[in-house]
């Protein structure tokens, strides 16, 4: 990784990466088949069993599970791991079984900026690896649960860790021809083959517009918040790929 020498179009704090180190993502669904139980006593009771066949913690009574990881090419720990999945139980249940099961493998919860409602909560952590996140919701007769854990070293290693306090975000062009991404008043081209850059960020809302010969012009809005990075791609086909939250 090099800083981008001068002359070129993006300013100083713009960072390149070797194109080997192109961030993929890979989401694998744990399951997504019905697992409601035959007895609406034993589908609706308040014990929730952990599963100990899943990478994050999870009860083995679920309408839906999925797990979700982004990692960096040619390493096999994921940056960020992310559970999502629909309990058959009250939040308060859920949340019990959660702040239990977490603390059994060393997790933190830390106290500011905690939500805790009727219908919602959010708790951050720090796990033995890196920054976690609990976000639970009330749906219907049951809880959405959404667990995020992030690794650290891995971040580092892979030079997408933000600075602290702020935001990341890593353009990525893999197409065969230049592509221009303007954000947060800045403009930045990248010719066919050259390397992902990095940008630091401020948290907030940024309009951001990519542009490449022959094809539409792509223009969104993401939220950067504290401690995330994500990454915009431009694929092969020249087309620009949904915003990755990396890390």
């Amino acid at each position: 990784m090099r800083t981008v020498r001068s002359g070129a179009q993006a300013p100083a704090r713009w960072r390149a990466f070797a194109c080997g180190l192109v961030l993929l993502a890979s989401c694998l669904l744990a399951a997504s088949a019905s697992a409601w139980v035959t007895h609406v006593s034993a589908l609706f009771s308040a014990e929730l069993t952990p599963d100990p066949d899943t990478k994050l913690p999870a009860p083995t009574r679920y309408s839906y599970r999925g797990i979700h990881t982004t990692v960096v090419q040619g390493v096999e720990t994921p940056l960020r791991t992310r559970l999502e999945a629909t309990v058959p139980a009250e939040l308060g249940n859920v949340l019990a079984f959660y702040r239990t099961e977490l603390g059994k493998l060393g997790w933190q919860e830390q106290h500011d900026g905690a939500v805790i409602s009727a219908d919602h909560v959010q708790l951050a952590f720090v796990s033995p690896v890196g920054p976690g996140m609990l976000a639970l919701d009330r749906k219907d007769s049951g809880t959405n649960v959404n667990l995020v854990q992030k690794n650290a070293s891995v971040a580092a290693n892979a030079r997408v860790m933000p600075e602290p306090g702020q935001a990341m975000l890593v353009f990525s062009n893999i197409s065969e021809t230049e592509a221009t991404l303007t954000i947060n008043d800045q403009t930045l081209k990248r010719a066919a083959g050259t390397r992902a850059v990095s940008l630091d960020l401020q948290p907030g809302k940024y309009a951001y517009e990519v542009s490449v010969p022959g094809h539409p012009v792509t223009t969104k809005v993401l939220n950067f918040a504290a401690g995330d990075t994500w990454e915009l791609t431009i694929g092969r086909d020249g087309e620009a790929w949904s915003p990755l939250l990396l890390y």
